[in-house]
């Protein structure tokens, strides 16, 4: 079932009554922001089949709170050794298509740090098997205020404990960025969680090479642009100045002042409705209980991101809070190694698929590579592009 189908459905049942119901329960998942945008895409978008030629690079983003939930300081670092214990051990052989075993980009918050955290996974670092960026939780904030905190944390995290990498062009120290509570650029309605309209320029004076906060479904945050890298500029006077933006193409350069937008799929999923009827939102949140699996790859391939001009190039960004108890046992378990093992199962029946597991800063550097007219992806993920 489609969403014109749905919609009509609704309509020829109960009328206006029953397309009322039906818009009051967008609402209630704040779909009203996005759904058109989902819509029109669905009209373009034609079913994907795994023995399609495509390059797929998977990323998974943490948002890594060792402390979330007020656990204390025995409970955090319980959890930070059990990462850089149990990943290794998880990951062991699973090489992709490259050759590369998964890469995993802890986004670490600026408002949990504690040196000892990251001494504990820099091994992971060091190993090529982990890369490490900012993530940041405010609220009635300044910009004056917002430009200091992340100048000051990027510089301990390059200078204290050697992550992050300098542009080779400019010298700046350089840094990938996820927005707490997912309220980028003043984003919720109610002005919480963040207080920065001019969020997006200040990303961009102190180093950030790209956000990777979205999707955020069901939040209001959620932009209107789904499924789309793109660059975004604040608009002065303006919350939310991402919600639209300049689409990432091939042969032509990141417009000036503007920054870099790297989106996760955002799907709805016919197979889980709600009450036989409603779909549900598949916004790549790997979790306790959901996590990755072949179903949502299909639906993450269908969401199809990429940049305009090279859609054989998929670019598929996960995310996850890995800290939560009851994620944990999900992303440091089974479910997770099987997924990798179904990938390769996969490639292997259909060769024209491959995968490519990649750090947030790699997926980067490939949005570059598309930009620039490359034909195959160099997946040495060293270059500045």
């Amino acid at each position: 079932m489609s969403l014109t189908v749905l919609i009509l459905t609704v309509i020829l049942l109960g009328g206006s009554c029953g397309a009322l119901l039906l818009w009051g329960a967008l609402r209630a998942r704040n779909m009203h922001y996005w759904i058109g945008s989902y819509a029109g895409q669905s009209l373009q978008r034609r079913v994907w089949t795994p023995d399609e030629n495509v390059d797929v690079f998977i990323a998974i983003c943490d948002h890594w709170e060792p402390r979330c939930y007020g656990a204390s300081d025995e409970q955090a670092l319980e959890r930070v050794r059990r990462w850089r214990k149990d990943y290794p051990e998880l990951i062991a052989g699973l090489h992709d298509c490259s050759g590369h075993l998964p890469k995993y980009t802890f986004f670490f918050p600026e408002d949990e740090y504690r040196p000892e955290y990251l001494d504990e996974i820099r091994p992971l670092v060091e190993a090529k098997i982990a890369d490490v960026d900012v993530h940041l939780h405010h609220h009635d904030d300044t910009p004056a205020h917002l430009f200091d905190t992340l100048s000051a944390f990027r510089d301990t995290l390059y200078y204290r404990h050697g992550l992050l990498r300098r542009n080779p062009l400019t010298g700046q120290i350089q840094y990938g960025f996820i927005h707490g509570n997912w309220a980028l650029c003043n984003s919720r309605p109610d002005g919480k969680l963040c207080g920065v309209d001019a969020e997006l320029t200040i990303l961009q004076e102190t180093g950030c090479y790209a956000d990777f906060t979205l999707p955020s479904a069901p939040s209001a945050t959620q932009t209107r642009t789904i499924n789309s890298i793109y660059y975004a500029r604040d608009l002065p006077g303006c919350r939310k100045s991402h919600d639209t933006g300049v689409l990432a193409r091939v042969g032509q350069a990141a417009p000036p002042g503007h920054l870099l937008m790297i989106q996760g799929p955002l799907q709805l999923d016919w197979a889980r409705r709600r009450w036989g009827m409603i779909p549900r939102i598949e916004n790549a949140d790997l979790h306790g209980g959901r996590g990755p699996n072949m179903e949502r790859l299909k639906l993450w391939m269908q969401a199809g991101v990429h940049v305009t001009g090279r859609p054989e190039w998929r670019f598929i960004k996960l995310h996850t809070h890995g800290c939560k108890d009851d994620n944990i046992d999900t992303l440091l378990g089974a479910p997770m190694r099987e997924f990798y093992e179904q990938l390769r199962q996969l490639h292997r029946q259909h060769p024209n698929f491959r995968y490519h597991f990649v750090s947030a800063w790699e997926m980067a550097q490939l949005v570059h590579q598309a930009e620039s007219g490359a034909m195959q992806p160099n997946l040495t993920g060293t270059a500045l592009i």
